[in-house]
């Protein structure tokens, strides 16, 4: 499972060393994609398949599952970790999310997002005060 805040930079050749508690997940390889928001997803190799075949259940007359599923796999690449953690980030993807040398990544589970710093810090004061408030019905059967 994917946790925490970490902030890691981007160097002048487009990767980011993963943060060191999520490299053993991602080390036999990882999928980064366009994600809500404007992040990158990062998913293990595993559970970006488990994510695969569900959209393959996605009805093809279904105009918006197709297009979803147009924009998430084209923008998805394959990567696998350098010995010393580092991935590339494809430049579509960092002009995707906005990326500059700061980087926020965050555990979402059972994916990492990849943020701009500056982007992350916007949602995350925008997104707090929902947070608080938020009740049972929102998310059933938590507290």
């Amino acid at each position: 499972m994917f946790l925490g805040t970490h902030s890691p930079r981007l160097d002048e050749k487009g990767r980011l060393i993963l943060p060191a508690k999520f490299r053993e997940e991602l080390a036999d390889g990882l999928v980064l994609t366009r994600g809500q928001e404007r992040c990158i997803y990062v998913f293990s190799q595993k559970e970006f398949e488990r994510v695969h075949d569900q959209m393959r259940e996605a009805p093809l007359s279904s105009r918006q599952a197709r297009d979803y599923i147009r924009v998430f796999l084209s923008g998805a690449s394959d990567e696998v970790p350098d010995k010393q953690g580092r991935v590339t980030i494809p430049q579509a993807l960092r002009s995707y999310a906005g990326l500059g040398r700061e980087l926020v990544v965050i555990g979402a589970g059972t994916r990492a997002e990849i943020w701009d710093a500056t982007a992350w810090q916007s949602y995350l004061a925008e997104q707090e005060t929902a947070f608080s408030e938020t009740d049972e019905d929102a998310i059933p059967g938590i507290f």
